[in-house]
């Protein structure tokens, strides 16, 4: 089958690998639908994280058709139509119980990486190297879905394929980060980042009722489609200063919550940003906490800050006399999916949750590497390229 590898650093192509087969009982296999790039995976590409190999099969977002079930598995069968949640996770273990999917005990067979760099081991995720799990991911024909009956979700018949896509990451990321930051009726909600992750993020706080949410980014078509399709407020940071603003609309006091939904590679327009770029690139440290930094200063005492983008390893001057002298609640997660996919299918179904607008760029796989080229470089106002296996 044809599929999307990284090939390295900045390099990707479309190889024929082997076709997936079942492993375990629990296993099935999907022909791929649909799959999208994801703002993670531009770390990858960019060798940010540096546990990839060549051939390594790229994507973790996707929607497929079941075309072979392991004997196990009782909820799916071929035929069905299903969205798969992007981390692996057992649905048995003491996290799975305690709905805490992303952090499963059994779903990332590699966790000696993690183990030493962050103590524990998350769950393992589609596409996201050896650290996660070494699993192939869904830019190809076909892929093979572990613990199916646990993270794989039947798909309404009224939901568009490109709707129903974004359940996928983009969604329950999002919703993770509104939920695990406990957004309240009333509350003032900021998000750091407009792309796909932020825009659900503003999204999920509308639907639980917060009274204000206000979304920062600099690139002008997101900022539209979070005013035309979220419904929610507007910064430009290149524009205005973020702070003050924020500050303006509160009264003074700040926003209850602060989500950073941008991630190790973030952007500035502050001598900060040169500082963090050159010490990333220097490998004096792994990630770029810009945005994070904002928004903790940002935040007012007592709130809480959620932190949805992906970070890898160590930070430098990061803020925290202001977390502990505000008494600020710090937060972050991987997105645990299978808690609230199910929630955010039945929103779609009702035509309370818009996403088919993230996909600006819809191709066949064999264009894989020029979508990747122009989602890095945001051209010609690409938000998400979502690719058309063949198979």
């Amino acid at each position: 089958m044809k599929a999307l590898c990284w090939t390295g650093v900045n390099e990707t192509s479309v190889e024929e690998v082997p076709d997936p087969k079942i492993l375990n009982s629990h296993d099935v296999i999907l022909r791929v639908i649909l799959t999208t790039t994801c703002g993670s995976d531009l770390h990858l590409l960019g060798g940010y994280i540096p546990f990839m190999r060549s051939g390594d099969v790229l994507g973790h977002e996707f929607l497929g058709e079941v075309v072979e079930v392991g004997a196990g598995v009782q909820k799916h069968k071929v035929g069905d139509r299903v969205v798969v949640c992007s981390f692996i996770s057992c649905g048995k273990c003491w996290y799975c119980q305690n709905k805490l999917f992303s952090l499963c005990d059994n779903g990332n067979p590699n966790p000696a990486i993690t183990e030493a760099l962050w103590g524990f081991a998350p769950g393992g995720c589609f596409g996201y190297s050896h650290a996660l799990g070494g699993y192939a991911g869904s830019h190809a024909d076909y892929i093979r879905v572990p613990y199916a009956d646990q993270g794989a979700f039947s798909v309404p018949d009224g939901v568009p394929d490109l709707t129903a896509l974004f359940a996928s990451d983009a969604a329950p990321t999002g919703w993770t980060g509104v939920d695990q930051a406990e957004v309240q009726a009333g509350d003032v909600v900021a998000v750091w980042g407009a792309g796909g992750v932020g825009q659900m993020a503003a999204a999920a706080a509308q639907l639980r009722g917060a009274e204000r949410v206000i979304v920062i980014d600099r690139i002008a078509n997101r900022l539209q489609q979070v005013e035309q399709h979220i419904g929610a407020e507007t910064l430009n940071y290149e524009q205005v200063d973020v702070a003050a603003a924020l500050r303006e609309v509160t009264g003074g006091r700040g926003p209850d919550v602060c989500i950073e939904a941008v991630g190790m590679e973030a952007h500035s327009s502050g001598p900060a940003y040169l500082y963090d770029q050159a010490k990333q690139q220097l490998r004096l440290q792994t990630d770029r906490p810009t945005a994070v930094r904002e928004a903790i200063h940002a935040c007012r005492k007592g709130g809480t800050v959620f932190t949805l983008g992906v970070f890898a390893a160590v930070v430098d001057k990061f803020p925290l006399g202001a977390v502990m002298n505000k008494a600020l609640t710090l937060r972050g997660a991987q997105q645990h999916g299978h808690r609230y996919i199910p929630q955010i299918l039945e929103h779609m179904a009702r035509g309370e949750l818009t996403t088919e607008h993230l996909a600006t760029h819809v191709m066949p796989l064999d264009q894989g590497p020029r979508g990747y080229e122009m989602f890095k470089n945001k051209e010609d106002g690409c938000v998400r390229a979502v690719f058309q296996p063949a198979g």
